[in-house]
C-alpha cells in the first residue's frame, strides 16, 4: 500500500494532463525574453494579482529574495511577524544577499497590526537601521496555515504610505488564502507594491513561483534574478505546468482544506494529541504531542512505519498537509493510522 505523505504540499507530483502540456509547450529562449509559454504564463499572473507585470522564477525563496533586495539596500530593516518563512527557511538569505536585517513582531496566529508596527518603526536618527520594507505572510505557515485577515491590510498599508515604507506579500499560499475566503487575489495584491506567489505547493505543479509588481519594479527584480543566477532559456516546459494549475487547480483547494479539517477535529485529544482548531483555516495542521507518551523522532518513525508521513515542526510538534496527492480514502487511512500509534 502506498504512502500518504503529509510531510508538505511541495510533494505533489505532475498530473498525467499537466505532463502532456509539459511536453507540449511551445518554448524559447527566456533570458531574451523568447519564450511564448512564459511570456503567457507572466500575463496571466499579471492578470490575476491586478498588477501590472509579473516575472516568472525558480522557488519562492528566490521570489522572496528577489523582492527583498529590489525595497532595500544594506544596512537597512525589514519588519515582519517574528514566524515570517524568510526568517526561518530561506537559509539567512536577508543577510547574505541583500545585507538587511530583520525586526521580527510577535504577531497573534502570524498576524501583526498596523499599530504594533508602528511602535516598532525606527525614530530618524542616524544610529539606528531604517526601516525600509514591511513583508506579511498569507497563509502563514508557522502559524498553521492561518489566513491574514484582510482588513487589518489597508491600515497597515496606509502607515507604510505615510512613512514611506514598501510592502512585500509572501503569498505561497495565497491560493490557499483566497479559496478558503472566498476572495480574489487582487483583494489582497491591491495594497502591496511586490507580491511572491507558488506554483508548486496547492496548485501541484513540479518547480516555480512568480513575483509580481509594478512595471518598473519587475525590470529591476529580472535583473536581480539573473544576478542571483536565476536566469532559465526554454523554461516554457515547467511554465506550462504552472499555467495549467492555474486554470485547473485553484477551484479544487477547497478539497484540501476540508480533508485538513477532517484531520484535525479526527485527532484532537486522541492520545493527548492537542489541535488548535482555530488555525486550521486551509491545508495545514499542527499537532502538539507533548502530551503523549511519544517524542517527535519516535511518533514521525511509528507513523512512517505504518504508512503515513509528517514533518517535525518543533520540539513537540508535527505539521501534516493536505494536497491533491491525498484523497478522502487516503485522510481516513491516514486517521485510522494515528488513532493506532498514539491511542
Amino acid at each position: 500500500m502506498s504512502l500518504i505523505d503529509l510531510r508538505s504540499d511541495t510533494v505533489t507530483r505532475p498530473t498525467p494532463a499537466m505532463r502532456r502540456v509539459m511536453a507540449e509547450a511551445e518554448v524559447g529562449d527566456d533570458v531574451f525574453g523568447e519564450d511564448p509559454t512564459v511570456n503567457r504564463l507572466q500575463d496571466m499572473v499579471a492578470e490575476i494579482l491586478g498588477m501590472e507585470a509579473a516575472l516568472f522564477v525558480a522557488s519562492g525563496t528566490m521570489g522572496n529574495q528577489i523582492c527583498i533586495h529590489g525595497h532595500t539596500q544594506p544596512g537597512d530593516e525589514i519588519i515582519c511577524e517574528a514566524g515570517a518563512h524568510f526568517l526561518h527557511y530561506e537559509a539567512g538569505a536577508i543577510a547574505a544577499l541583500s545585507g538587511v536585517q530583520a525586526r521580527p513582531l510577535a504577531g497573534q496566529h502570524g498576524v501583526i497590526t498596523a499599530r504594533q508596527i508602528a511602535e516598532a518603526l525606527r525614530g530618524d536618527v542616524y544610529y539606528f537601521p531604517r526601516s525600509r520594507l514591511i513583508a506579511l505572510e498569507n497563509t502563514h505557515n508557522l502559524a498553521g496555515g492561518v489566513i491574514f485577515p484582510l482588513e487589518e491590510i489597508p491600515p497597515i498599508r496606509q502607515l507604510a504610505k505615510q512613512h514611506g515604507l514598501a510592502m512585500h506579500l509572501d503569498g505561497a499560499r495565497l491560493w490557499n488564502a483566497c479559496a478558503a475566503a472566498g476572495l480574489a487575489p487582487r483583494d489582497y495584491t491591491q495594497y502591496f507594491d511586490s507580491v511572491s506567489v507558488c506554483f508548486s505547493k496547492g496548485l501541484g505543479a513540479p518547480i516555480g513561483s512568480a513575483i509580481g509588481g509594478s512595471q518598473a519594479f519587475i525590470a529591476k527584480a529580472r535583473r536581480i534574478r539573473k544576478m542571483f543566477g536565476g536566469g532559465m532559456r526554454q523554461a516554457g516546459v515547467i511554465a506550462a505546468a504552472a499555467i495549467y494549475g492555474l486554470q485547473h487547480h485553484r477551484e479544487r483547494l477547497v478539497e484540501d482544506h476540508a480533508h485538513a479539517r477532517r484531520l484535525a477535529e479526527a485527532l484532537q485529544g486522541q492520545g493527548g494529541i492537542a489541535i488548535d482548531l482555530t488555525t486550521v483555516q486551509t491545508n495545514i495542521v499542527i499537532l502538539n504531542i507533548a502530551n503523549t507518551k511519544l517524542t517527535v523522532p519516535a511518533a514521525i518513525a511509528a507513523l512512517q512505519q505504518e504508512g503515513v508521513l509528517v514533518s517535525p515542526f518543533g520540539a513537540t510538534v508535527l505539521r501534516a498537509v493536505t494536497h491533491l496527492d491525498v484523497d478522502g480514502a487516503a485522510i481516513a487511512r491516514a486517521i485510522a493510522i494515528f488513532s493506532k500509534i498514539f491511542s
